[in-house]
């Protein structure tokens, strides 16, 4: 592959562009019922919560570095027993990258940038990147399968991609 090829342009990302590989967790339009005297919209079931056997569902807060672009993606990794949601806690945009299976491998990576206030959920067994904030806190709460047994592949590229 050629250099120019390892180049990832980034895109902003939007429902019907992730869906391949999750779920965005925003806002709708409107919400689905009103709750608590009036006074809360609740926007019901944004994503799909897969488990695998042999694990349960868990809560966790991430805090991760924040990375700098342009970003050098050397390593993707997915999780086949369970999907994985990311909720930032601040109001900050961060990078999602993601790709498609080829034989086992992730294919050519395609990256997105969040707006403020959404977070996403990768499918089960869905190739992404690490969490990669660009802005300081990286706080999330992290959605995932808790279990004892692995639930993690990593791929590393054997030339990196760039993503700007």
């Amino acid at each position: 592959m050629s250099d120019d090829m390892r180049r990832i342009k980034l895109t902003k990302i939007t429902a019907d562009l992730f869906k391949p590989f999750g779920d965005l967790l925003a806002l709708k339009d409107k919400p689905d019922m009103i709750i608590n005297q009036g006074m809360c919209g609740r926007h019901h079931n944004l994503a799909n919560i897969e488990f695998d056997k042999g694990g349960k569902s868990g809560i966790s807060l991430f805090n991760a570095e924040p990375r700098k672009l342009p970003y050098t993606l050397e390593m993707m990794e997915r999780h086949p027993k369970g999907s994985q949601a990311f909720i930032p806690m601040y109001d900050q945009p961060f990078l999602v990258t993601v790709a498609n299976d080829e034989g086992g491998k992730p294919a050519k990576p395609h990256a997105f940038l969040t707006e403020p206030y959404i977070g996403i959920n990768f499918h089960k067994n869905v190739w992404h990147g690490v969490l990669t904030p660009l802005h300081s806190p990286g706080v999330f709460a992290v959605f995932d399968r808790i279990a004892t047994d692995s639930n993690l592949e990593e791929h590393w590229f054997k030339k990196p991609f760039t993503i700007s």
